[in-house]
């Protein structure tokens, strides 16, 4: 046996699932009765997974030199194992730094934002419906009680946010990267704001504005399709929310994007951040090659950044953070409710994405996304990344009397509100 062929037959042994390999010459490695089977097309894929690169094992994948057979639950479980060591980096050398804030800048101009946007969320909403909620909730839902199920999760994420915020009816509310509108409408419809949504999505402008029309909510719901640093108001919002879009900012437009913020939002408002996090405080993606690979097939131009450097940026833009909620195994479990869906229906996906272009692009799609939606699963699951609800406010230098004393922004002094009784 070559050096090669056996280092992945102890690699095939010290799995938590029976995996099996099919070697390029149709040899076999493994179990029997394997959970999952890998056939490798060329050797230079086998050397991939000997070296525990992850990422590059998907890219295979992807462009079909790997094959899979099995569930994906099975291959992450696999695939968490053969990783060398943790994939959370810790990459904090000075010109490291200067060269990450260099590209960060170049990768986010407003046209560039655009086109990454678009790269994602337009590939078909039919596609997207599939394994979405109802209301295609493309974000971590709240699973306020065990039993829920995805689209009760997520009803109780949306309620989580508006109860946070204090919605109350009358205000004017924006919602900044408001995807299919999911919250823009919860919030109109349940909470009587005045609601604005900004979007780079044609396709999500386009539903929205469907729904606006269908709802008979034109007037007091709209729906743009804008850059957030384009978005101007000289009245200010009362309430700010931006649910799964600040991962598509960039390290170096942090100051920028809480300085919009802070410019949008009234004295003595609200705003929520919701959104993804690094699992290390010095990483911007998961190393072992994941973070290259959702890059390039699924995320062009996102970055990630710690809890407390996002928390830094928002401070320094003159807003004060109230409360940070960690919902890292909510979104382990929104993920693999998607994953589940899609697996479910993995036919007529293929279907629906052929009718967007070849069927070779469909297949490359389809199988990037199974491996998007169950590897994230996974890396939520392992804490390699996070995802955090920070609500902050615009302090309007007033102090409260009577009961409030003390306080800025009439903010109450527990959490007690947040949650229904």
């Amino acid at each position: 046996m070559e050096p090669l062929e056996r280092k992945i037959s102890v690699q095939l042994e010290s799995l938590p699932v029976p995996v099996a390999v099919t070697l390029p010459g149709g040899r076999r490695l493994g179990p029997a009765h394997p959970a999952v089977t890998l056939a490798f097309h060329d050797w230079t894929s086998l050397a991939v997974m000997a070296a525990g690169q992850i990422g590059k094992m998907a890219e295979d994948i992807v462009e079909g030199r790997i094959e899979i057979h099995g569930r994906m639950r099975d291959l992450m479980a696999a695939a968490a194992d053969l990783l060398p060591g943790s994939p959370v980096g810790s990459d904090t050398g000075w010109w490291t730094s200067v060269l990450r804030n260099a590209l960060s800048r170049a990768a986010h101009s407003t046209q560039k934002d655009a086109e990454q946007v678009q790269f994602h969320y337009d590939v078909s909403d039919d596609f997207y419906s599939l394994w979405l909620d109802p209301r295609r909730v493309y974000s971590c839902a709240y699973y306020r009680e065990a039993g829920m199920s995805l689209e009760q999760a997520q009803e109780a994420k949306l309620d989580h946010i508006c109860r946070k915020l204090m919605l109350r009816e009358g205000e004017r509310f924006l919602d900044i990267g408001a995807g299919w509108g999911g919250l823009l409408m919860w919030a109109a419809e349940h909470y009587g704001v005045d609601a604005t949504g900004i979007t780079l999505s044609k396709n999500q402008h386009a539903h929205v504005n469907r729904l606006i029309e269908e709802k008979g909510l034109k007037g007091r719901v709209r729906m743009e399709l804008r850059d957030y640093r384009e978005l101007e108001d000289e009245r200010g919002f009362d309430k700010i929310a931006s649910v799964g879009m600040f991962e598509h900012v960039g390290r170096a437009n942090m100051p920028v994007y809480f300085g919009q913020i802070q410019q949008l939002l009234r004295p003595g408002g609200l705003v929520m951040n919701h959104g993804i996090t690094a699992g290390g405080v010095y990483s911007t993606q998961l190393g072992a090659g994941m973070g290259d690979f959702i890059g390039k097939y699924i995320f062009p131009g996102g970055e990630l950044l710690h809890v407390s450097h996002v928390l830094r940026e928002l401070s320094a833009a003159g807003l004060e953070m109230l409360d940070t909620e960690n919902l890292r195994p909510h979104y382990a479990r929104t993920l693999w409710a998607w994953s589940d869906a899609l697996e479910d229906r993995l036919e007529e996906a293929q279907r629906v994405l052929e009718g967007t272009g070849s069927a070779r692009d469909a297949g490359k799609v389809l199988r990037a996304y199974r491996l998007y939606l169950a590897g994230c699963a996974m890396t939520f699951e392992q804490g390699w990344i996070s995802l955090h609800q920070m609500l902050a406010a615009r302090p309007d230098g007033r102090p409260e009397t009577g009961s409030l004393k003390g306080a800025q922004s009439a903010y109450p002094f527990t959490r007690e509100y947040m949650y229904p009784r």
